[in-house]
């Protein structure tokens, strides 16, 4: 029965905290071995912005330094199947991503709703166009937050929880992009910088509510990102890259690791 089977997990990793901390935490390589775990989501989880990507994920850049593949890297879980993809929205995760979703899934991650609510074109606008212009686009999305994201969540969270009972569904939030009063002299005004934190702001608080109505855990990445965003001067976070526009705004390798990482693990 899978539920005493992620019991059990949980067990073994309160035993593991303790051998650890007496010298003696040998036994983590078989904590794990009962999960089946299935990472969904959009470009976040999939790790755009930290490189190495799998080739074999194409246009979805599924990185090997992504929290996803890490988590299975350190946990050996039983099973793991990462579907995340760049670029996602709330439907492309409900027709494209639950494949690996079954009664025996006992975890699932997710990050999901940022471009639903149009943060590529949020941040285009705010890097090509007027200060005003800028904080318009960002309560258009706000508002879009607000009056129609809701329902797209309750989809997904609906269609997870409908092919995978058992679960514990961790959804993760997203980042503030600036440190305001920071080190950054040129780009977007200080003000344009305060109304995209506040939008970050107001999706996490959405994606927080949502998941809590459905039972799902939400794990804040905002904390463990402070002091490392853009104009920080130790950022985990791709400014816009010219270059690569693809991965602007998007987590480096280290907001990988250090921020959503630790942020899932302790959700999960």
């Amino acid at each position: 029965m899978k539920l005493s089977r992620f019991a059990a997990f949980a067990s073994s990793l309160l035993l593991g905290s303790v051998l650890a901390l007496t010298g003696a935490g040998a036994a983590h390589a078989a904590e794990s071995a009962a999960v089946d775990y299935v990472a969904l989501g959009d470009s976040y989880s999939s790790g755009v912005g930290a490189g190495s990507y799998d080739s074999a994920s194409g246009d979805c850049k599924r990185s090997t330094k992504a929290y996803p593949r890490l988590w299975a890297n350190a946990n050996a879980p039983s099973s793991f199947a990462f579907t995340a993809c760049s670029g996602a929205v709330t439907t492309d995760v409900t027709t494209k991503q639950l494949g690996p979703l079954t009664s025996a899934t006992d975890l699932v991650s997710l990050t999901v709703g940022g471009n639903d609510a149009g943060f590529a074109d949020v941040m285009t606008t705010c890097v090509l166009q007027s200060e005003s212009t800028c904080v318009n686009r960002v309560n258009q999305a706000k508002a879009y937050v607000d009056s129609t994201l809701p329902a797209r969540l309750d989809s997904v969270y609906n269609a997870i929880r409908a092919k995978a009972p058992a679960a514990r569904v961790v959804v993760l939030g997203y980042p503030r992009f600036y440190q305001l009063g920071g080190s950054c002299i040129a780009g977007l005004s200080e003000t344009e910088r305060a109304a995209i934190n506040g939008a970050s702001d107001h999706l996490n608080a959405a994606l927080a509510k949502r998941a809590a109505d459905h039972g799902f855990a939400f794990a804040s990445v905002v904390p463990a990102f402070t002091g490392h965003e853009i104009c920080s001067g130790s950022a985990w976070l791709h400014s816009v890259n010219w270059l690569n526009i693809g991965e602007s705004y998007h987590p480096t390798a280290s907001g990988q690791s250090g921020g959503y990482l630790p942020s899932f693990r302790s959700a999960a």
